[in-house]
């Protein structure tokens, strides 16, 4: 009977019909808790990705509000570098419609390209990203969980996914993110402030640039850890116990560049840069012919 029980529920078959007007058309992943789906939206005539709660954690209020909550979030904003909700469903099951993006995550990317990304790319999506994280920012939130996996590139523009660990800045408990990419202060526990989506935006394009995190973790990342929950007082961290290496001395990039990325990477949240003074510091680094990004203005 124990092993009937703990048998995993299995997803959802094309063509059922998780919430009215939409029919699954694949499965498309499953994480800690939470499935997506590949389906159809027969109101809007096109494909759509659904976001539910796997079978097992349907019953977890806390995880129920946290989907509702970023599905409104990203229904009420409207912004290029972030993805879009279309409508959120609380019954018969809480679910998020999401738009589908082209193109591929960061961390596929990563993982299946031998060749490193030029430079003006590396800087032309950390524009990006600030410009995501100042709107964000801008509405009183902060993510707390950028990583290759939760960006979205086709031709060049990314997209920002996941609002699911995001929070107003203020005291947060330890292990807010994901295990090696979260600031320092959020894997201590404490007051967060925007400088943890610096932090964030930092470690993103490093791996972009060089293939890993900065931190010797003993496995190679892929950006699949699934940011669940909060971690505890007791639990290691690599990012508490030595500053990041430089990153020109993984790869050999334009001084410029370096110091914009390895200054996200500060221990102190203090003497991080801000999203207006990174943006700025990123899109300097841009060639001249290429289409230019303004920093995002300070409010």
């Amino acid at each position: 009977m124990s092993r009937a029980m703990s048998r995993p529920v299995p997803p959802l078959a094309p063509g059922a019909i998780p919430a009215p007007g939409y029919e699954v058309l694949a499965h498309l992943a499953r994480t800690g808790w939470l499935d997506l789906y590949d389906a159809w939206s027969e109101e809007r005539d096109c494909r759509c990705v659904v976001k539910v709660l796997r079978p097992d954690h349907r019953h977890e209020e806390q995880l129920r509000d946290r989907l509702l909550r970023e599905g409104r979030w990203l229904r009420t904003f409207t912004h290029p570098h972030l993805v879009r909700a279309y409508e959120t469903f609380e019954s018969p099951e809480p679910l998020v419609v999401l738009e589908t993006l082209t193109g591929e995550t960061l961390a596929h990317l990563i993982g299946r390209s031998r060749r490193r990304p030029a430079t003006a790319d590396v800087a032309l999506l950390g524009v990006h990203l600030c410009s995501a994280m100042h709107y964000l920012h801008g509405h009183g939130l902060l993510h707390l969980d950028l990583k290759p996996s939760n960006v979205v590139v086709d031709c060049g523009h990314a997209k920002v996914l996941d609002l699911s660990v995001a929070r107003p800045p203020g005291s947060a408990p330890p292990g807010v993110g994901t295990f090696c990419y979260m600031a320092p202060e959020q894997a201590r526990g404490g007051p967060l402030s925007a400088a943890a989506d610096v932090w964030g935006i930092g470690i993103t394009l490093y791996e972009v640039a060089v293939g890993d995190v900065p931190f010797d973790i003993g496995v190679t990342t892929d950006g699949t850890d699934d940011s669940d929950d909060t971690g505890g007082e007791d639990d290691w961290y690599p990012q508490l116990e030595e500053p990041a290496p430089p990153i020109r001395s993984r790869r050999r990039l334009p001084r410029d560049l370096a110091t914009a990325i390895d200054s996200c990477l500060r221990p102190d949240p203090a003497a991080r840069p801000t999203i207006s003074e990174l943006a700025a510091a990123l899109d300097a680094t841009l060639p001249q012919q290429r289409c230019h990004v303004a920093p995002p203005e300070v409010d």
